[in-house]
């Protein structure tokens, strides 16, 4: 959170913008995956957001999401946004536990029905736990269906679903204030990209630059961003094919690749 001009920034941090694999990939030898430089070392996608209340929303929980918390210093979480139920985006769910005992309580988590669907499927222990289990503590979590198009209230900020298409798959995306949040897609529909008019800075899918089913490359993200007309592109979700500096080099004003450990502050 910052202030400037009399006005409260909130700071979006991003904890990882890799793929599922993340980079470097075990046992690869390429160029980007031994490389020294930081900002080819990609930890999965997710970030934070932090308000000018200073409560943080999580947006993905990755399986890397402890490491995460610890590099880049996230010392709560007060609601979590997911975008979808893939592995790289809901596995460091149970990590969320550890962020219980500093809240004192439940935190609330925003997802569509499917997401939720399978986030209690994959995590039956914590929303239906064994009356018999002597385990560690279980995480405290408070599942709420949101839609597209719809918005609704965390930590005290208004925060507006956005539907994208991953493939065939519906997946969302989140508005918060003048920034929007799109990652694992490769398409925006047109009742979307309404809700997008006024967006400053804009995270989205830039998987490389190969073509992809259900992703952008980044040629296409580019084209996104341009036909959009937001002032900051930030990429994110790539792969070990993308050199930083090397691709930094041909990116368009106005359009740059995410690193971890990236902040941005907007208006929320």
């Amino acid at each position: 959170m910052t202030e400037r001009h009399g006005k409260q920034y909130a700071t979006l941090t991003v904890l990882g913008c890799g793929t599922s694999t993340g980079v470097p990939i075990p046992g690869c030898s390429c160029a980007v995956c031994t490389s020294k430089d930081q900002k080819n070392k990609r930890l999965r996608t997710s970030s934070v957001v932090t308000l000018p209340n200073k409560e943080v929303i999580l947006i993905d929980a990755s399986p890397d999401l402890r490491w995460q918390a610890l590099k880049h210093n996230v010392s709560r979480v007060d609601a979590v946004l997911y975008t979808h139920a893939h592995a790289d985006h809901i596995l460091g769910t149970d990590d969320l536990r550890v962020f219980n005992f500093w809240k004192k309580g439940s935190i609330p988590c925003f997802a569509n029905q499917e997401t939720l669907t399978s986030l209690r499927k994959s995590f039956h222990y914590i929303f239906e736990p064994d009356p018999l289990y002597q385990g560690g503590a279980l995480a405290k979590l408070s599942l709420h269906e949101v839609s597209a198009g719809t918005a609704f209230n965390a930590s005290g900020q208004s925060i507006l679903p956005l539907l994208l298409y991953h493939g065939d798959l519906p997946v969302l995306g989140w508005r918060i204030g003048d920034l929007a949040y799109a990652t694992d897609c490769n398409r925006i529909p047109e009742e979307t990209r309404k809700l997008l008019v006024g967006v400053k800075t804009l995270f989205l899918d830039g998987l490389r630059d190969e073509p992809h089913a259900t992703h952008f490359t980044i040629s296409e993200a580019i084209d996104v961003a341009s036909s959009l007309e937001v002032e900051q592109t930030f990429l994110l979700h790539m792969t070990h094919t993308v050199d930083y500096n090397e691709v930094s080099k041909r990116l368009p004003s106005g359009v740059q690749l995410a690193y971890d450990g990236l902040n941005v502050d907007f208006l929320p």
